[in-house]
Protein backbone atom coordinates (compact mmCIF):
# COMPACT_ATOMS: atom_id res chain seq x y z
CA UNK A 1 0.00 0.00 0.00
CA UNK A 2 1.06 3.72 -0.92
CA UNK A 3 -0.21 6.74 0.56
CA UNK A 4 -0.56 9.71 -1.58
CA UNK A 5 0.30 7.86 -4.91
CA UNK A 6 -1.77 10.35 -7.31
CA UNK A 7 1.58 11.94 -8.44
CA UNK A 8 4.98 12.40 -7.89
CA UNK A 9 7.30 10.08 -5.91
CA UNK A 10 3.79 8.22 -4.49
CA UNK A 11 2.81 7.10 -7.99
CA UNK A 12 6.37 6.21 -8.95
CA UNK A 13 6.57 4.11 -6.10
CA UNK A 14 3.33 2.51 -6.97
CA UNK A 15 4.19 1.77 -10.04
CA UNK A 16 7.76 0.32 -9.60
CA UNK A 17 5.94 -1.43 -7.14
CA UNK A 18 3.76 -3.40 -9.30
CA UNK A 19 6.32 -3.58 -12.17
CA UNK A 20 7.87 -6.11 -9.60
CA UNK A 21 4.70 -8.27 -9.62
CA UNK A 22 3.06 -6.94 -6.07
CA UNK A 23 -0.73 -5.93 -6.43
CA UNK A 24 -0.54 -2.16 -4.81
CA UNK A 25 -3.30 -0.29 -3.05
CA UNK A 26 -2.99 3.37 -4.33
CA UNK A 27 -4.26 6.43 -1.84
CA UNK A 28 -4.95 9.54 -2.47
CA UNK A 29 -7.00 12.64 -0.71
CA UNK A 30 -7.88 15.38 -2.67
CA UNK A 31 -7.03 13.70 -6.52
CA UNK A 32 -9.03 11.11 -7.49
CA UNK A 33 -8.93 11.27 -11.04
CA UNK A 34 -4.40 11.28 -10.56
CA UNK A 35 -4.97 8.34 -8.62
CA UNK A 36 -7.08 6.47 -11.37
CA UNK A 37 -4.01 7.62 -13.32
CA UNK A 38 -1.89 5.47 -11.33
CA UNK A 39 -3.62 2.48 -10.98
CA UNK A 40 -4.29 2.74 -14.67
CA UNK A 41 -0.53 3.18 -15.45
CA UNK A 42 0.17 0.07 -13.14
CA UNK A 43 -2.83 -2.00 -15.14
CA UNK A 44 -0.86 -1.00 -18.46
CA UNK A 45 2.22 -2.86 -17.68
CA UNK A 46 0.31 -5.91 -16.51
CA UNK A 47 0.18 -5.16 -13.06
CA UNK A 48 -3.14 -5.14 -10.56
CA UNK A 49 -4.10 -1.49 -8.69
CA UNK A 50 -7.33 -0.50 -6.81
CA UNK A 51 -7.28 3.16 -5.41
CA UNK A 52 -8.44 4.15 -1.98
CA UNK A 53 -9.21 7.44 -0.64
CA UNK A 54 -7.34 8.62 2.41
CA UNK A 55 -6.75 11.48 4.40
CA UNK A 56 -3.53 11.01 6.69
CA UNK A 57 -4.05 14.26 8.82
CA UNK A 58 -7.66 12.70 10.05
CA UNK A 59 -6.25 10.23 11.87
CA UNK A 60 -10.03 9.05 13.25
CA UNK A 61 -10.79 8.34 10.25
CA UNK A 62 -8.22 5.35 10.12
CA UNK A 63 -10.05 2.35 11.94
CA UNK A 64 -12.87 3.00 9.39
CA UNK A 65 -9.80 2.94 6.33
CA UNK A 66 -9.01 -0.28 7.63
CA UNK A 67 -12.09 -2.40 7.32
CA UNK A 68 -12.42 -1.18 3.67
CA UNK A 69 -8.77 -2.04 3.02
CA UNK A 70 -9.44 -5.36 4.64
CA UNK A 71 -12.63 -5.53 1.84
CA UNK A 72 -11.08 -4.50 -1.15
CA UNK A 73 -7.86 -6.98 0.03
CA UNK A 74 -10.33 -9.57 0.43
CA UNK A 75 -12.49 -9.47 -2.87
CA UNK A 76 -9.27 -8.00 -5.39
CA UNK A 77 -6.12 -10.50 -3.83
CA UNK A 78 -8.70 -13.09 -1.37
CA UNK A 79 -6.49 -11.82 1.60
CA UNK A 80 -6.62 -9.90 4.69
CA UNK A 81 -2.45 -9.41 4.77
CA UNK A 82 -0.54 -6.60 3.00
CA UNK A 83 3.34 -7.40 2.25
CA UNK A 84 4.67 -3.52 3.11
CA UNK A 85 3.34 -0.05 3.68
CA UNK A 86 5.12 2.83 1.85
CA UNK A 87 4.02 6.27 4.38
CA UNK A 88 4.63 8.67 1.77
CA UNK A 89 1.64 11.28 1.71
CA UNK A 90 2.27 14.90 2.91
CA UNK A 91 3.05 18.38 1.79
CA UNK A 92 5.91 21.01 0.98
CA UNK A 93 7.45 23.26 3.70
CA UNK A 94 8.58 26.87 2.81
CA UNK A 95 6.65 29.06 6.11
CA UNK A 96 9.57 31.17 7.54
CA UNK A 97 9.53 30.48 10.99
CA UNK A 98 8.28 34.40 12.20
CA UNK A 99 5.56 33.05 9.82
CA UNK A 100 4.45 29.96 11.46
CA UNK A 101 1.01 30.05 13.15
CA UNK A 102 -0.22 27.04 15.31
CA UNK A 103 -2.98 25.82 13.02
CA UNK A 104 -0.24 25.70 9.99
CA UNK A 105 2.42 23.94 12.73
CA UNK A 106 -0.21 21.26 14.05
CA UNK A 107 -1.15 20.57 10.44
CA UNK A 108 2.35 19.35 9.67
CA UNK A 109 2.54 17.30 13.10
CA UNK A 110 -1.10 16.03 11.83
CA UNK A 111 0.11 14.67 8.30
CA UNK A 112 3.49 14.50 8.01
CA UNK A 113 4.08 12.58 12.03
CA UNK A 114 0.89 11.55 13.82
CA UNK A 115 -0.77 10.07 10.71
CA UNK A 116 2.05 8.25 9.46
CA UNK A 117 2.68 6.77 13.39
CA UNK A 118 -0.52 5.57 13.90
CA UNK A 119 -1.68 4.43 10.69
CA UNK A 120 1.28 2.21 10.88
CA UNK A 121 -0.17 1.35 14.03
CA UNK A 122 -3.78 0.65 13.05
CA UNK A 123 -2.56 -1.11 9.88
CA UNK A 124 0.05 -3.70 12.01
CA UNK A 125 -2.16 -6.65 12.15
CA UNK A 126 -2.19 -6.62 8.89
CA UNK A 127 1.14 -6.69 7.63
CA UNK A 128 2.97 -9.61 7.17
CA UNK A 129 5.60 -11.06 9.53
CA UNK A 130 8.41 -10.28 7.65
CA UNK A 131 7.14 -7.73 5.51
CA UNK A 132 8.59 -3.82 5.06
CA UNK A 133 7.48 -0.28 6.20
CA UNK A 134 9.10 2.58 4.37
CA UNK A 135 8.57 6.23 5.52
CA UNK A 136 9.03 9.34 3.22
CA UNK A 137 11.20 11.80 4.88
CA UNK A 138 13.28 14.53 3.43
CA UNK A 139 17.26 15.60 3.05
CA UNK A 140 16.29 18.36 4.94
CA UNK A 141 16.77 17.01 7.99
CA UNK A 142 20.46 16.78 6.93
CA UNK A 143 23.43 18.83 8.05
CA UNK A 144 23.69 20.72 4.67
CA UNK A 145 20.42 21.11 3.58
CA UNK A 146 19.36 23.90 6.19
CA UNK A 147 17.14 26.16 3.99
CA UNK A 148 15.58 29.08 5.96
CA UNK A 149 11.29 28.10 5.90
CA UNK A 150 11.29 25.02 6.66
CA UNK A 151 11.76 24.61 10.46
CA UNK A 152 8.26 23.04 11.30
CA UNK A 153 8.42 20.81 8.37
CA UNK A 154 11.94 19.18 8.88
CA UNK A 155 11.17 19.34 12.60
CA UNK A 156 8.15 16.77 11.97
CA UNK A 157 10.22 14.86 9.06
CA UNK A 158 13.50 14.30 11.51
CA UNK A 159 11.30 12.88 13.86
CA UNK A 160 9.65 10.33 11.56
CA UNK A 161 12.97 9.49 11.08
CA UNK A 162 13.78 8.99 14.57
CA UNK A 163 10.55 6.63 15.23
CA UNK A 164 11.60 4.89 12.07
CA UNK A 165 14.76 3.91 13.77
CA UNK A 166 12.74 2.92 17.30
CA UNK A 167 9.87 0.71 15.32
CA UNK A 168 12.50 -0.53 13.93
CA UNK A 169 13.66 -2.32 17.06
CA UNK A 170 10.32 -2.64 18.02
CA UNK A 171 8.53 -4.96 15.26
CA UNK A 172 11.67 -6.62 14.73
CA UNK A 173 10.77 -10.14 16.45
CA UNK A 174 8.18 -10.13 13.44
CA UNK A 175 10.99 -9.93 11.30
CA UNK A 176 9.67 -6.42 9.64
CA UNK A 177 11.79 -3.52 8.29
CA UNK A 178 10.75 -0.32 9.09
CA UNK A 179 13.22 2.68 6.92
CA UNK A 180 13.20 5.62 5.59
CA UNK A 181 14.21 7.20 2.33
CA UNK A 182 15.23 11.04 2.49
CA UNK A 183 14.59 12.51 -1.17
CA UNK A 184 16.59 15.59 -2.14
CA UNK A 185 15.05 18.38 -4.70
CA UNK A 186 12.66 16.19 -6.46
CA UNK A 187 10.57 17.48 -9.51
CA UNK A 188 7.17 16.74 -7.94
CA UNK A 189 4.03 18.71 -7.92
CA UNK A 190 5.16 19.55 -4.25
CA UNK A 191 4.77 23.16 -2.74
CA UNK A 192 2.25 23.82 -4.85
CA UNK A 193 3.40 22.91 -8.33
CA UNK A 194 6.66 25.11 -6.86
CA UNK A 195 9.03 23.33 -10.27
CA UNK A 196 6.41 24.51 -12.78
CA UNK A 197 5.66 27.82 -11.70
CA UNK A 198 8.95 28.85 -10.72
CA UNK A 199 11.31 26.69 -12.91
CA UNK A 200 14.11 29.17 -12.36
CA UNK A 201 14.58 27.75 -9.73
CA UNK A 202 15.69 24.67 -10.81
CA UNK A 203 19.16 25.59 -11.99
CA UNK A 204 19.99 26.87 -8.72
CA UNK A 205 18.78 23.23 -6.82
CA UNK A 206 20.80 21.12 -9.90
CA UNK A 207 23.59 22.94 -9.12
CA UNK A 208 24.20 21.56 -5.95
CA UNK A 209 23.62 17.94 -6.43
CA UNK A 210 26.62 16.06 -7.49
CA UNK A 211 25.31 15.03 -11.00
CA UNK A 212 24.19 18.56 -11.62
CA UNK A 213 20.01 17.52 -11.82
CA UNK A 214 17.13 17.74 -9.47
CA UNK A 215 15.87 14.08 -9.20
CA UNK A 216 13.27 12.75 -10.50
CA UNK A 217 10.16 11.01 -9.23
CA UNK A 218 11.39 7.75 -10.60
CA UNK A 219 14.80 7.83 -8.50
CA UNK A 220 12.86 8.02 -5.66
CA UNK A 221 10.22 5.33 -6.41
CA UNK A 222 13.13 2.40 -7.70
CA UNK A 223 14.43 2.69 -4.00
CA UNK A 224 10.97 2.26 -2.30
CA UNK A 225 10.10 -0.62 -4.60
CA UNK A 226 13.79 -2.14 -3.29
CA UNK A 227 12.96 -1.41 0.11
CA UNK A 228 9.68 -3.23 -0.47
CA UNK A 229 11.08 -6.66 -1.82
CA UNK A 230 12.64 -8.90 -0.27
CA UNK A 231 16.14 -7.88 -1.45
CA UNK A 232 16.53 -5.20 1.18
CA UNK A 233 15.84 -8.35 3.56
CA UNK A 234 18.98 -7.25 5.63
CA UNK A 235 18.15 -3.37 5.82
CA UNK A 236 16.32 -1.82 8.68
CA UNK A 237 16.25 1.23 10.92
CA UNK A 238 18.22 2.91 8.07
CA UNK A 239 17.12 6.49 6.80
CA UNK A 240 18.78 6.58 2.64
CA UNK A 241 19.44 9.54 1.35
CA UNK A 242 18.36 9.53 -2.04
CA UNK A 243 19.61 12.68 -3.16
CA UNK A 244 22.14 12.69 -6.47
CA UNK A 245 24.79 13.50 -3.88
CA UNK A 246 23.08 16.59 -2.94
CA UNK A 247 24.59 19.55 -0.58
CA UNK A 248 27.26 17.25 -0.35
Amino acid sequence: MVTGASAGIGRSAAVEIAARGMGVIVTYNSRPDGAEETVAMIRDNGGHGVSLPLHVGQSDTFPAFKSELCRVLGEEWGTDKIHALVNNAGFGGGRGFEDMSEEAFDQYYRVLLRGPYFLTQTLLPLIHDGGSIINTSSSSVRPGDTEAGYSGYAAMKGGLVVATRFLAKELSPRGIRVNSIAPGPTRTRIGDDAFEKHPQIIDGLAAKTAFGRVGEPEDIGKVIAFLASDESAWITGQDILVAGGYAL
